[in-house]
């Protein structure tokens, strides 16, 4: 049976697993791996870039049935005109995922006998601060509806409605050939009372070729073995209005959802962090040291670790996956956006007197990474959003060290190893508490060193 998603902002999009690519570099402390969003089965992706009341906002159309029953339903704080909606560039999104996702580094310990002196157990070196016709026939006024506006945009074709009745607007979407659940009315109904518009979209089949949009996104793509009815890929839609709302609806797509989704949020703004503010907005565990098998399993363990810091929470806040001035990235698990790059994300302000002051090294852009799992019990609330000043920088790090393995001819080799011991043990233990894994299976899979007792007369004089 095909899936067919009517969603509000951002809840079109079905990934496939795709796993973690990992990469090896040769220094000691450095990126290896990303937890990005390849590793979630139902994960939408928002940019939204906003100063002050304007807002630009890039929404992924990713979404798993025929390309033309996609049909998208988007809530919308004022009658949008067709010069403030764009078709955006789908790589974009991936950037900024690859830029922000949470981050696996490793070090090498030095050999304890390089200089004859005891080793000292040390934590590893800090890597940073943390146009259209107008006009309603009369079986749309029956219903209380009205075609605000009427263009195309790309492969899309897009309405601007407004409603007065919940259910009216449910019948016309209806006998319009849009195929909404049953009930729709109900969560409508809030958008309505609240004078919001209705930004419709659906794909104009004239002008979408599927072999394009997939090379859009992995020019790579085996276009004959790819079953395009069962995963389209589209571009994204770029909106951009001005209105003191600051929040994005999530409720509209929670009507076809059978279980949990994930929502990655970046806001990209001038000032400082975003947070939400009708949920608690909280950290996801970081820079903790975790056992050097984990280099091989970064997918797991985050995948665990999420869901058990996800439940420890009550299964009722937002997690702070990335914060970080766009000018730089310590370590960098991928190269910051350029100005053209965050132009095409909808940063508008780069070009004005605000940056006219700024350091020809900063771009003036603060990126938020955000992370929600909702359902329809946790998540019952749209997303309220605010602004604020703090430029404090957080990344989700993980931290390998690896163990020195050649010779130690010296005394010191004996308390290194002694110390070591301690040290994979107490990474054992805290794998299993971040993951919920069994901690006798993390121990069989450390390599814990041979250690010889140490003479009771070693540090006697």
């Amino acid at each position: 049976m095909k899936i067919i998603r009517v969603i509000s902002t951002i809840f079109i999009t079905v990934l496939v697993s795709l796993g973690l690519a990992q990469k090896a570099w040769g220094f000691c402390g450095f990126y290896v791996a990303k937890a990005d969003t390849k590793l979630y089965n139902q994960t939408s992706q928002v940019i939204i870039a906003r100063d002050g009341d304007r807002t630009v906002l890039t929404m992924a159309n990713d979404y798993q049935g025929d390309v033309k029953d996609f049909a998208m339903v988007v809530p919308v704080p004022v009658v949008l005109q067709r010069e403030q909606v764009n078709v955006g560039d789908p790589k974009i999104i991936e950037r900024l995922d690859q830029f922000s996702a949470p981050r696996l580094v490793e070090y090498f310990d030095p050999n304890p006998c390089a200089d004859n002196r005891r080793y000292r157990e040390s934590a590893p070196a800090d890597l940073g601060r943390p146009g259209g016709t107008r006009g309603p026939d009369a079986y749309d006024r029956s219903l209380g509806v009205t075609v605000e506006e009427r263009f195309s945009v790309g492969e899309y074709n897009i309405l601007i409605l407004s409603a007065t009745d919940s259910r009216g607007l449910e019948t016309w979407l209806r006998r319009n050939g849009y195929k909404i659940p049953r009930g729709a009315n109900r969560l409508l109904r809030p958008y309505i009372r609240a004078d919001m518009k209705f930004f419709v979209a659906k794909v104009n089949l004239d002008k979408f070729d599927p072999n394009v949009n997939l090379h859009e996104f992995d020019p790579n793509v085996n276009l004959e073995e790819f079953d395009k009815t069962a995963y389209q890929r589209l571009r994204p839609l770029q909106m951009a209005y001005e209105s003191p709302r600051f929040m994005l609806p999530i409720r509209l797509g929670m009507m076809n959802a059978t279980g949990e989704q994930d929502l990655i949020v970046y806001v990209l703004s001038p000032r400082g962090q975003a947070e939400i503010t009708n949920y608690r907005t909280v950290k996801i565990p970081s820079n903790t040291e975790i056992p050097v098998f984990v280099k091989n399993e970064f997918g797991d363990f985050y995948t665990a670790m999420f869901q058990t810091a996800y439940e420890g929470k009550g299964k009722k806040v937002a997690f702070l996956e990335y914060a970080w001035d766009m000018a730089s990235c310590d370590p960098c698990s991928a190269n910051p956006l350029d100005r053209e790059e965050l132009r095409k994300s909808g940063v508008f302000w780069l070009n004005s007197g605000r940056s006219n002051n700024v350091s020809r090294r900063s771009n003036n852009v603060y990126i938020t990474r955000l992370h929600v799992r909702y359902s329809r019990d946790t998540f019952p609330e749209d997303l309220m959003f605010q602004e604020t000043s703090n430029r404090e920088l957080f990344q989700g790090r993980y931290i390998l060290r690896h163990p020195f393995t050649g010779k130690m001819n010296c005394s010191a080799g004996v308390d290194y190893q002694q110390s070591l011991n301690r040290r994979l043990q107490q990474e054992a233990k805290t794998l299993a508490e971040l993951t919920g894994w069994d901690i006798d299976e993390i121990r069989n899979k450390i390599d814990f060193p041979d250690v010889k007792p140490i003479p009771w007369w070693r540090h006697l004089w």
